[in-house]
C-alpha cells in the first residue's frame, strides 16, 4: 500500500514538472515578459503584433532565436540588432525584412536599386515597433522623404508644383521607393509613362509630335516644381530657343510688306520677341493633329 502511494507522489510530481515545463514562455511570449508594454507601447497596435493574423511574425522572426540574450539580457544583446552601434549592416537588415516583404511586384527591384546602393535599409525610413510609421502616412511621408532629399523640398515650395504641399499627393504617387526599373525610381518603366497616368491627354498619339515631349516629359518640366508656369525649366521663347535656335536668326514672323522675311539684325529680333511667346501660336506645344510646317505656309505662298 505504501509503495502504491509513493509511485501515486512521484506521478504527480512528474506531472506538476511537465505542466510547469509547457507554461514555460518561450520565443515572443519570453521576450514580453521584459519588453512589455512600457518599453514598446504600440506593438501590439503595429501589423507585426497582430497575433490573430497567421502571417504576422514574432520577436525570434527578425531578432533570431537570441538565446544568450534571453538568459542574461544585461551581459547579451539579440542575435540581430537593428539600430545603434552594434546594428547589422544596411543590406542584411533589408534582407531580414525581405524574408517576408517579396511577395509582390513593389519591392521586386530592391536589390541594385538607388536606395539600396546608398546603403539604405527598410528600417531607415519604416518604424517596426510604432503604429506611427511616417512612410505609411499620407500626413507625414513628404516630410520623411524630405529628410535626405532636400533640393526637392525647396522645389514643390516654388510657385508652380505638383500639389504636395497642399496633401493632395505625396512622393509615392510618382515614385517607388522600392525599386524600379524606370529612371529616378519612377513608378513605370520611363518618366513619361509614370506622368501619363495623370496626364493621359498628353499621351497622343498625334498626327504630328512634339519631338521633345515624346523622349521625356522633364526636357522641358521640373516635375517637382519652378517659379515658372507649368512648371517648365526657362521661360518661352527662351526653353523653345534652345532646340529651336533657327527660329530666332530667320526672324520667323517677321516680314515685309512684299511677304519678305526682315533680316534678323539685333534690333528687329529685340523687336520680334520682346514679350512674346511661341505658345501664343504653338497653342499644342505636346502634339497636334492640325497641319504642321511641313506644309506651304501663307508666308511662304506670298513669296
Amino acid at each position: 500500500m505504501q509503495i502504491k502511494s509513493s509511485l501515486a507522489i512521484l506521478g504527480l510530481c512528474l506531472f506538476a514538472l511537465a505542466g510547469s515545463a509547457a507554461a514555460a514562455p518561450t520565443g515572443a511570449a519570453l521576450c514580453v515578459t521584459c519588453h512589455d508594454e512600457e518599453d514598446l507601447p504600440d506593438m501590439s497596435k503595429t501589423a507585426h503584433g497582430f497575433a490573430a493574423d497567421k502571417r504576422a511574425p514574432d520577436c525570434t522572426t527578425c531578432h533570431g532565436d537570441s538565446l544568450k540574450h534571453t538568459k542574461k539580457p544585461s551581459a547579451n544583446k539579440p542575435d540581430r540588432m537593428f539600430i545603434r552601434e552594434l546594428a547589422l549592416p544596411a543590406a542584411e537588415r533589408s534582407e531580414v525584412c525581405l524574408t517576408c516583404h517579396n511577395k509582390d511586384a513593389k519591392r521586386a527591384l530592391w536589390s541594385g536599386s538607388q536606395h539600396s546602393n546608398a546603403d539604405i535599409a527598410c528600417n531607415s525610413c519604416h518604424k517596426i515597433h510604432s503604429n506611427n510609421d511616417k512612410a505609411l502616412s499620407k500626413a507625414m511621408q513628404n516630410d520623411l522623404c524630405f529628410t535626405c532629399h532636400k533640393e526637392q523640398r525647396t522645389q514643390v515650395n516654388k510657385p508652380s508644383h505638383h500639389p504636395l504641399p497642399e496633401g493632395k499627393m505625396v512622393c509615392t504617387d510618382c515614385h517607388n521607393p522600392h525599386g524600379s526599373a524606370g529612371p529616378k525610381l519612377v513608378k513605370r518603366d520611363s518618366t513619361n509613362a509614370t506622368c501619363y497616368t495623370c496626364h493621359a491627354e498628353k499621351r497622343g498619339p498625334f498626327v504630328h509630335q512634339h519631338d521633345p515631349v515624346s523622349e521625356d516629359c522633364s526636357n522641358c518640366h521640373n516635375p517637382h516644381g519652378s517659379v515658372i508656369g507649368s512648371m517648365l525649366k526657362s521661360r518661352p521663347p527662351l526653353l523653345c530657343q534652345q532646340c529651336h535656335t533657327p527660329h530666332a536668326a530667320g526672324a520667323v514672323g517677321a516680314v515685309s510688306k512684299s511677304g519678305d522675311p526682315i533680316p534678323a539684325s539685333g534690333k528687329n529680333v529685340a523687336n520680334l520677341w520682346q514679350g512674346r511667346s511661341c505658345l501664343n501660336c504653338h497653342t499644342q506645344i505636346h502634339g497636334s493633329n492640325n497641319p504642321s510646317s511641313t506644309n506651304p505656309t501663307p508666308q511662304l505662298m506670298m513669296r
